[in-house]
């Protein structure tokens, strides 16, 4: 079995490549012994790296011919449904500028409201945090975060104002696996109303996510509440037999 951390790292460079268009639109990638030789790594490693690309939906791979670009930039900030993705790291791959405003931090216990809402078990510790997110100093997003405090431990507001995937990760070591989701359209608060500007929009777009570890514990759940004029959501869907 290849390292998850080594083809990561090769699908990260060549999904760069290709958002920073070195590999163009509807350019053929370079070929596996090139990667092979570039990476200095095996040829399973690269189909691996590959092959999430395939699953993001920036390459087709055709048989006997190599592999193509077919990632094609927006001019809209996209949040990619099919993807987990940190604010952070969604503002790097638009090319913008990002900024969070830590609105709450406190830690609760979850009640049974809570629960219903969430997921969480009744009497479990997290951190609730409402953070607004900037992308080019406007205000587009509002997220409701739910931290699982034996998962995310020392969590900060301060940290929580940079990455927190980024901490979790990079910090605690925890690997992030799979998240299930939810879209609704909503309308909008006071929350809203007071924090962004809507113009003539009463309405959100809303991600519900429940986020699992590779325990498979889920340790966060986040109501993500976006300015519909500014984002569109992307999935990349594949026919199975």
């Amino acid at each position: 079995m290849v390292p998850k951390a080594i083809y990561m790292k090769i699908y990260k460079v060549l999904k760069e490549r290709i958002e920073t268009e070195v590999y163009e639109y509807q350019e053929m990638l370079p070929s596996e012994n090139t990667l092979i030789q570039e990476f200095d790594c095996s040829r399973n490693t690269i189909r691996r790296a590959i092959g999430e690309l395939v699953n993001d939906g920036y390459v087709q791979a055709m048989q006997g011919k190599g592999v193509r670009n077919i990632y094609q930039p927006s001019e809209q900030n996209i949040f990619v449904l099919g993807g987990i993705e940190s604010f952070k790291e969604s503002a790097i791959r638009n090319k913008k500028k990002a900024r969070t405003e830590v609105i709450q931090f406190m830690e609760l216990t979850v009640d049974e409201k809570m629960a219903r809402r969430t997921g969480f078990e009744v009497g479990e510790e997290i951190f609730y945090i409402q953070r607004l997110h900037y992308m080019d100093e406007k205000a587009l997003i509002i997220n409701h975060n739910y931290f699982l405090k034996s998962v995310a431990q020392g969590l900060t507001k301060e940290i929580a104002e940079k990455s927190i995937y980024d901490y979790l990760e990079n910090e605690l070591g925890i690997n992030i696996v799979t998240s299930k989701r939810i879209m609704t359209v909503e309308k909008m608060t006071q929350i809203e109303e007071k924090y962004m500007d809507l113009g003539e929009y009463n309405c959100l777009a809303v991600v519900s996510s429940q986020t699992y570890n590779s325990d498979g514990v889920m340790f966060e759940y986040t109501e993500s509440r976006h300015r519909p004029d500014f984002f569109r959501f992307q999935d990349n869907a594949v026919r199975r037999k």
